[in-house]
């Protein structure tokens, strides 16, 4: 079938845009394709077919690593491709509609899907959103400063419909004000990219200390054994040469190897912040009772005093807590996850330096970060982990991708430090120079240059929402209920 070999071929073509492919402006391509698959559709239940193909192969394709994970790969990639069958099979109803109508329609969907599926269920998930696949490109990425990647995503969703329209033979001149929308995201880009100031630089290590066993676990006293090992690599770190330390995820915790409840431990990190003179943002878990544990970055001073701790907001599902645990009580691999993540309740922003931080799957979400932002952060940390994966997997890049746009989004360094690598410190442009090896034992020193002000600080998702609303207000003229406009349909 001609329609579901495009949306096959558009799939591909998503994944081709993103680590550990590239280049991102494939993804222009991607979608394309996918909405000339839908034009060519003549039944809804066709549209779904390709939707489900499209969604199927570009999440199975992007996201394969996901097999570590067992269940997770089994259920995850299937909801979300299940958002674009349902797109698919709503859009098709329209493609006897008007061009400007239909691009309106298109896009107002997308935005709604993406909007749901960053959302739900349980917490959802903005991995694969087309707007991360521009990361890789300094001027493709920097309009995220005004407009976010939901609003680069909704960009690319629009350009390929106006270029499916007028590859299917449906080109009208009132489509021109797409260039319209284009053109005023670049102007509104510019006072990010002039007002880019350069004060610093003020200096960060991130100690890579990696685990005993990188991409494998290997107890008793993992934990405590990753913990001596960071602790081992910071005493390297020259007195007096850098103004913040910050050690990932994972690298401490459990029963014995947790700042705060190990008095030792907590003397001994303490220790090394005063002998070099900077604080430290340490990452590490607490089990509080046999059901909960809390994920935590906690804040020495340079003084070595604890001053302070974020907790993750956004556990992971079957990862760290059992969404409606009794229902899954039976399945033998979930045992490994024997107690719930309690959440934490909003950003922490630490020290005069402004350092705010985000743990591991929330710098995949824009909203996490940008309310840390808005709290007054300078400086943006993701501490995360990603010792699960394994080093072909491209995981680690993909994730980067992602946490870049958060640096540009918001207009701050941003470091990112992973317990087994990839580590890197990107500018508030989202550039860096090099990154960390993966499994390597290394301190990775990074300079942070000054944060400015963006619009998308301010207006956060502001284009996929009033992208949405358009969409909305247009289909129920369709159907109807608001004003006058009678849907042009093809029915089963």
């Amino acid at each position: 079938m001609k329609t579901v070999g495009l949306g096959v071929l558009g799939a591909g073509l998503g994944v081709l845009a993103f680590p550990p492919f590239g280049p991102g402006w494939l993804i222009l391509a991607g979608v394309t394709t996918f909405f000339l698959a839908l034009r060519h559709c003549t039944t809804r239940r066709e549209g779904l077919l390709v939707g489900a193909v499209y969604g199927l192969v570009f999440f199975g394709g992007l996201m394969w690593w996901l097999v570590e994970l067992e269940l997770i790969a089994l259920v995850l990639i299937p909801v979300q491709a299940l958002f674009l069958a349902l797109y698919g099979w709503w859009l098709v109803r329209f493609n006897g509609s008007s061009p400007t109508r239909w691009l309106v329609l298109a896009l107002g969907g997308w935005a709604v899907m993406e909007l749901t599926r960053y959302h739900f269920p349980v917490g959802g998930l903005e991995w694969g959103a087309a707007g991360y696949a521009l990361s890789d490109n300094l001027y493709l990425r920097l309009p995220a400063a005004a407009v976010g990647t939901s609003g680069l995503t909704m960009l690319v969703v629009m350009l390929a419909a106006v270029i499916a329209l007028a590859a299917s033979g449906a080109w009208e001149y009132r489509l021109m004000w797409s260039g319209l929308v284009v053109g005023l995201t670049l102007v509104a880009t510019v006072p990010s990219v002039i007002f880019h100031v350069d004060h610093g630089p003020r200096t960060v290590a991130i100690v890579q200390g990696s685990t005993p066993c990188p991409f494998v676990h290997c107890p008793p006293n993992e934990r405590l054994r990753t913990y001596e090992q960071h602790l081992e690599l910071t005493r390297e770190i020259a007195a007096g040469s850098v103004d913040l330390v910050v050690w990932s995820e994972g690298s401490t915790g459990s029963t014995n190897a947790d700042p705060v409840l190990n008095e030792e431990v907590g003397d001994a990190i303490g220790a090394e912040a005063r002998r070099i003179g900077a604080p430290m943002l340490i990452g590490g878990d607490r089990i509080i009772s046999d059901n909960e544990w809390v994920n935590a970055n906690v804040f020495f001073d340079a003084e070595g005093e604890i001053v302070g701790e974020y907790r993750k907001q956004h556990p992971v599902p079957f990862g760290e807590y059992i969404p409606w645990r009794p229902l899954f009580e039976w399945i033998p691999a979930l045992d490994r996850v024997p107690r719930d993540m309690v959440r934490g309740d909003g950003p922490v922003v630490f020290g005069d330096g402004g350092v705010g931080s985000v743990i591991s799957f929330e710098g995949g979400f824009s909203r996490y970060a940008l309310a840390t932002r808005r709290a007054g952060a300078s400086v943006m940390v993701v501490a995360t982990n990603e010792a699960s994966y394994g080093p072909e997997a491209p995981t680690a890049d993909q994730f980067i991708g992602m946490t870049r746009m958060r640096a540009v989004e918001l207009g701050v360094p941003l470091v990112h430090a992973a317990v087994t690598g990839k580590s890197t410190v990107t500018d508030n442009q989202g550039s860096f120079q090099s990154t960390t090896g993966l499994g390597s034992r290394e301190i990775f020193y990074g300079e942070l240059d000054a944060s400015t002000s963006t619009p998308y600080t301010t207006t956060g998702d502001l284009l996929m929402y009033l992208a949405a609303i358009l969409g909305t207000v247009t289909w129920l003229r369709t159907r109807g209920l608001v004003g006058s406009a009678a849907p042009s349909t093809e029915e089963d």
